[in-house]
């Protein structure tokens, strides 16, 4: 948007959209360092908020919002965090203002800047898929087109494999030879 207040779209050309990710992605890691300072200075832990369609969909930054050193709401899906948050008492402002990322300037809901479908059939379509539903038989349900639910299971997996690389473990050069009980072993190979 420009200072005068129109509104200016156009596609970014691939360094500048790296760049724009690269400055977002800091925003988010400097906020999470912050978390980290005073939970290392106060003995506590960290908590990350990401719901199950964040968590399976990539939406977080690695070493950003992504890291925590526990997520208590990861296998809960988006419709099931704001029934928590209401039966919890969450004040109905909260409940009611559109999720963001809180990155940028002008305002965009998650679903314009990643999602692309609201949150309630983007959650039943997560989980349709995940249990072997068929597009068909979730069209009728949730209000959308065979095609249009087709088109969200394509990119449901689209967006698991790019962000593969956001769940992974650090790669080592070779394996430690006593891992500590019951910690996970990094691989040791790209997937």
């Amino acid at each position: 948007e420009t200072p005068d207040g129109r509104t200016v779209r156009q596609r970014l050309p691939l360094e500048a959209y790296q760049t724009i990710v690269a400055a977002t992605n800091f925003k988010q890691r400097t906020r999470k360092m912050l978390e980290y300072y005073h939970a290392d200075r106060l003995n506590y832990a960290v908590v990350g908020t990401p719901n199950r369609l964040e968590y399976d969909q990539g939406f977080f930054v690695k070493n950003g919002d992504g890291s925590a050193d526990f997520k208590p709401i990861a296998h809960l899906y988006k419709t099931q965090v704001y029934q928590l948050a209401a039966h919890l008492g969450v004040p109905r402002e909260i409940l009611d203002r559109p999720p963001t990322t809180d990155t940028y300037s002008l305002p965009q809901s998650q679903e314009e800047f990643y999602f692309s479908l609201p949150y309630d059939k983007l959650d039943a379509c997560l989980y349709a898929k995940d249990r072997g539903f068929e597009p068909e038989a979730v069209a009728k349900v949730i209000g959308l087109t065979t095609q249009q639910v087709e088109w969200v299971y394509r990119d449901i997996d689209a967006k698991r494999r790019v962000a593969r690389y956001l769940h992974a473990a650090p790669l080592l050069v070779e394996p430690c030879s006593t891992p500590a009980p019951g910690v996970e072993q990094p691989s040791t190979t790209a997937e």
